[in-house]
């Protein structure tokens, strides 16, 4: 990827630093100086756009073996939270859009979501199992203070008692703790609060528009004083921007309340690798080359390994050593794990125009 001259594409409050073409369009363009000093000229602000994105079924499913779950629900396309190294980006692609700045700006919704969650729920043959609700964008980046379609889905699922899973860098998730709470008491909620690095300055680039990292520590803590089972993930470990601070995360979180804990390991699919390095040589040109030399060694001399199997964890020897130390940190601060979620309390809506039960 050819780097912005002087990095004049980055925006305040953005995380990437430009906005390549997708891998599907036909042609790609490429900044290029006319010699009239337009390259020069400062930017115009980046605004966030919000578009209807209509759907007929919104519960997707999956057969992977490197996650707990088999279905999840995104009621957002994009997410302002801007993380670099975010593994949805190239899904804008399929949108002909970049994975770069217009994910973080141009997002979807979907008005209908909760419509279209009451009809596949009240389906004869749907068999109730755990949904993650926001896994692919977050489910409450800031968006969603306004337009409450989160809360929205989670107001339904309780009341038809189905369990779901939640991971966030929000504390908007804070505003539905009735709603998780509700759920808690049923045994059909887990909360997971994603922190990367306890360093502010790295998370302001990193992960622009996300919760600072002591405020998701407070969430952890409000949550779990609410009952709520909550647990961190450390995602992603960043080789040696962010891995020293494996222990010291797990350390600050099983304080505040976390009763499980897990990590993933950096991933850069597609176009994330080339917006990785344009985000390295734009905030950490030092040590650029010593984290994708550690990238690669995870992933046998590649920027990304899909398999299944390693793309969470990777491999070799410093992939192992982030395990080991992530299995021993969580042994030694006594993390208790959270019980499964109940599947038995289910109670489907009834199908419109569905007969009355006599009892």
């Amino acid at each position: 990827m050819t780097q912005p001259k002087n990095f004049r594409e980055i925006q305040r409050g953005r995380g990437a630093a430009s906005n390549p073409d997708g891998r599907y369009e036909s042609l790609q363009r490429v900044a290029e100086d006319d010699g009239w000093g337009g390259l020069d000229a400062p930017l115009a602000a980046l605004r966030t756009t919000l578009s209807i994105d209509t759907a007929k079924r919104v519960i997707n499913y999956n057969d992977s073996p490197d996650i707990p779950f088999d279905r999840s629900l995104n009621p957002y396309r994009g997410c302002e939270h801007g993380c670099v190294y975010c593994f949805a980006r190239p899904t804008h692609s399929y949108l002909g859009l970049s994975a770069g700045q217009d994910f973080e700006s141009r997002l979807f919704y979907k008005p209908d979501a909760p419509e279209c969650l009451l009809q596949e729920l009240a389906h004869p043959k749907y068999a109730c199992q755990p949904i993650a609700l926001g896994i692919n964008t977050d489910a409450y980046q800031p968006v969603e203070r306004k337009l409450e379609l989160t809360r929205r889905l989670l107001a339904i699922l309780a009341e038809h008692k189905h369990p779901v899973s939640l991971i966030t860098k929000s504390a908007l998730i804070e505003r539905d703790i009735d709603l998780l709470s509700q759920l808690a008491r049923d045994g059909l909620i887990h909360v997971f609060v994603s922190i990367t690095t306890l360093d502010r300055d790295l998370a302001r680039t990193l992960e622009p528009r996300a919760a600072q990292p002591e405020r998701r520590l407070e969430t952890v803590a409000a949550l779990a004083q609410a009952g709520i089972p909550v647990g961190v993930m450390v995602a992603p470990i960043i080789p040696v921007l962010t891995d020293p601070a494996l222990e010291n995360i797990l350390k600050r979180a099983r304080e505040a309340g976390a009763q499980e804990a897990g990590y993933v390991l950096l991933r850069l699919p597609h176009e994330v690798k080339d917006l990785f390095r344009g985000w390295l040589a734009a905030h950490a040109p030092d040590a650029a080359e010593h984290v994708m030399n550690r990238v690669r060694e995870t992933r046998g001399g590649k920027d990304y390994e899909a398999k299944f199997g390693e793309r969470m964890r990777g491999s070799g020897t410093y992939a192992q050593l982030i395990r080991d130390r992530f299995r021993l940190a969580y042994k030694r601060l006594g993390y208790p794990g959270i019980a499964s979620m109940r599947t038995d309390l289910f109670q489907p809506p009834k199908s419109p125009g569905a007969q009355l039960s006599l009892f």
